[in-house]
């Protein structure tokens, strides 16, 4: 028999023991996958945005076959898909109040003054760090757009140098929130059609000479409203999201500076 012959033999044989062992390792360390959690994550979204506080909706799933979480935690999930969920898992379906981020800031390059000309890096948290940004008001937006790049939904544009959430593609994932140095993003419900536009604490008289549209703190909104709906942090109006007024409070309080209003 030549040399070819009992190489390629050889090599037969190797190869068949091979894969017997891998074979037989395989099986011996085989980690079995439940079909529960297969199905549960075909019913999720996919998305992968975290916003769940999970790595994605393959943990997820884990987490929710497990009985460590709870549906109604995934923000991209319809009411209809929480039920297909629910179903799957052989519980009851809660129904979730849709949130959806909001820039509580709105000075724009148009209303707020520029104190610098920033040339360093176009994001948020440099530019926080750094100079403190371009713009006169230290607790104002920064508009370098760090917020849109972080939306997985493209929710999030940049007017005049002011991030601008569009609820209708806003799922509420938080992402956004994560990413804004001055926490000047909030989750609020999509239902409370009422914000301030500012979230300095300063007195009126500084506010007012780097932002036209500032809140002057003269607490108009606070006597339109129903006690509890919206109140003074020192010199700046806050609305109380659980228990946010009514979109007429808007006309009552005829704010100065139009801070208070329904959208950006």
């Amino acid at each position: 028999m030549s040399t070819a012959i009992l190489a390629m033999i050889s090599v037969a044989v190797i190869c068949l023991v091979l894969g017997v062992i891998i074979g037989v390792v395989g099986k011996i360390f085989a980690v079995e996958i439940n079909p529960l959690i297969e199905t549960t994550e075909e019913l999720l979204p996919g998305a992968n945005c975290g916003g769940c506080g999970y790595a994605g909706c393959s943990d997820f799933a884990k987490a929710l076959v497990a009985k460590e979480a709870e549906p109604a935690q995934c923000p991209v999930c319809s009411d209809k898909d929480l039920q297909s969920i629910s179903s799957n898992l052989g519980i009851t379906s809660e129904e979730k109040e849709k949130m959806v981020a909001i820039v509580l800031c709105g000075g724009n390059n148009k209303t707020a003054t520029s104190t610098i000309q920033y040339n360093g890096i176009i994001d948020c948290k440099a530019a926080a760090s750094v100079a403190g940004g371009y713009k006169g008001c230290a607790y104002g937006c920064l508009g370098m757009a760090s917020c849109a790049r972080a939306c997985p939904f493209g929710a999030i544009e940049m007017k005049d140098g002011l991030a601008i959430v569009h609820p209708d593609l806003c799922v509420g994932c938080g992402k956004c929130v994560e990413t804004c140095p001055r926490n000047l993003i909030k989750m609020v419900p999509a239902k409370a059609e009422v914000h301030v536009f500012c979230s300095s604490p300063e007195k009126g008289a500084a506010k007012k000479k780097v932002c036209s549209v500032s809140c002057i703190g003269c607490r108009k909104c606070v006597k339109a409203s129903e006690e509890g709906q919206i109140s003074m942090n020192k010199f700046v109006a806050v609305v109380n999201y659980e228990y946010y007024p009514a979109p007429e409070v808007i006309e009552a309080a005829a704010c100065p500076t139009n801070c208070i209003r329904k959208s950006q």
